[in-house]
């Protein structure tokens, strides 16, 4: 089988890994290829009809993902939270209504998506991203590694691995991994792998001229977080928010009933009136959730000392939210992660 050799190979063409890309080529760097096990870009970032299914938000003090978008020429705005927002304590006593600070915004948002960001990093390297392959091994060898994937053969000087790593430690290494990385590896939860998420496109943002944000709490529900979702020039007007895990077993015509009747009580018999019903269980991506999937309570730990350390004698680096020790877990954790791995592989 001919094997197509490249000084670095990226494997995940998620935010990191793109971003691991733009970086070598920002540095005159064009021999690397990026394999993706996906039929397309973005990873964890999925926006449908503008509506986004997985990663959404960025925070005032994420520095990273601020100057990316200034780099790219993408625009950000800052989450809509006018108007009284919803908190439900208890589904047997009446919800609690309060009033944000909408002078001092929790939160940003990508002009067109999350998917902008992809789709403006993915240009500049479009003939280098190699689609629907999926590394099994990976080997070490007197020239460097040779990775085996489901159909080709490659091999590079180094290689960054850029997918969760729970999903990592499940690949077949050549010498086997160091005993402490794996049990690293195994311990550190998947961002993203417990939600499911969804999205409700409508004619009109009714929610706002009730006087209402679109923001709902509870743990109790079947909807445990909603928010206005609305695009920046407010031509697209979508509620988005996250699904009680409790009912990922749950047909899936009965949970959308659940959640449909839950919001109505909520918001008004408006929610009929949806013209698009989307939904997304990343649990069930399985590019992304491994089969042993914990439920999770507390925020989790990222960015393990392990991560930042090179393997397979300088030849292999890991990357991605999971492993940032700068906000892990979210995009600035990605793009982080994504800058210093491409600056270590050209120094290792």
């Amino acid at each position: 089988m001919q094997v197509k050799h490249s000084k670095y190979i990226i494997i995940g063409a998620g935010l990191s890994g793109l971003v691991t890309a733009n970086v070598l080529l920002s540095k005159g760097v064009n021999d690397f290829v990026i394999l993706e096990a996906r039929d397309k870009v973005g990873g964890r970032i999925k926006t449908i009809n503008g509506v986004d299914l997985g990663a959404t938000w960025f925070q005032e003090q994420h520095v990273h993902i601020q100057k990316l978008l200034e780099d790219v020429r993408v625009n950000k705005f800052y989450q809509y939270a006018k108007g009284k927002s919803i908190l439900v304590h208890n589904s047997m006593l009446p919800a609690h209504y309060f009033e944000s600070n909408s002078n001092e915004p929790s939160a940003n948002r990508i002009v067109g998506g999350s998917i902008a960001l992809i789709d403006k990093l993915s240009e500049p390297i479009l003939n280098k991203i190699c689609l629907n392959v999926k590394v099994t091994d990976i080997i070490e060898n007197k020239k460097g590694l040779l990775l085996k994937t489901d159909g080709k053969m490659f091999s590079a000087e180094k290689v960054v691995v850029t997918v969760p790593p729970k999903l990592a430690v499940e690949l077949n290494f050549i010498p086997k991994l160091p005993n402490n990385l794996i049990d690293v590896m195994k311990q550190t939860h998947t961002w993203m792998s417990n939600a499911i998420k969804v999205g409700l496109v409508f004619k009109t943002a009714f929610w706002r001229d009730k006087k209402l944000s679109g923001t709902l709490m509870s743990q109790v529900s079947p909807v445990t977080e909603l928010y206005d979702h609305c695009s920046n020039d407010e031509k697209k007007c979508v509620l988005m928010g996250f699904v009680n895990e409790e009912l990922r077993h749950v047909a899936a015509n009965i949970r959308k009933e659940y959640i449909l009747n839950y919001l109505e009580k909520h918001l008004g018999e408006e929610i009929k009136d949806h013209i698009n019903y989307y939904e997304k269980d990343w649990s069930k991506d399985r590019f992304t959730s491994s089969s042993n999937l914990e439920p999770l309570y507390v925020f989790p730990q990222y960015g393990n000392d392990a991560y930042a350390k090179s393997y397979m004698d300088g030849r292999l680096l890991f990357s991605g939210t999971e492993t940032s020790p700068v906000y892990g877990g979210y995009l600035e954790g990605a793009i982080y992660s994504g800058k210093r791995t491409a600056n270590t592989v050209m120094k290792v």
